[in-house]
């Protein structure tokens, strides 16, 4: 099972691309699980985590997650702009994929 944490500035709007993920993942019937938090509760919620990925609204925090998750060998990323704005769960997905198998 894939472990993905997603982060941004609520975790609001986050949440609705989680579940476009879920459903990707379904189709594909993969077992994986995604939840999402605010940027502030990060520490916390990336123990056992396979991925962490950022919402692009708080790039800002990007080094800050290297260094968490780097620490703890987990691989971080940002979601593209675009692919967050059109909640593409496809694509994020597939990008959460290729961070888990470097």
């Amino acid at each position: 099972m894939l472990k993905i944490r997603l982060f941004c500035a609520a975790g609001m709007s986050t949440s609705v691309l989680v579940n476009k993920m879920k459903k990707a993942a379904e189709a594909r019937s993969m077992e994986v699980d995604i939840d999402a938090f605010s940027e502030n509760s990060m520490q916390k919620n990336i123990e056992g985590v396979d991925v962490v990925l950022l919402g692009p609204q708080i790039g800002y925090a990007l080094p800050k997650a290297k260094k968490l998750c780097g620490e703890k060998g987990i691989p971080v990323d940002m979601i593209p702009m675009i692919d967050y704005g059109m909640m593409n769960g496809e694509k994020v997905l597939d990008l959460a994929i290729k961070l888990a198998k470097k």
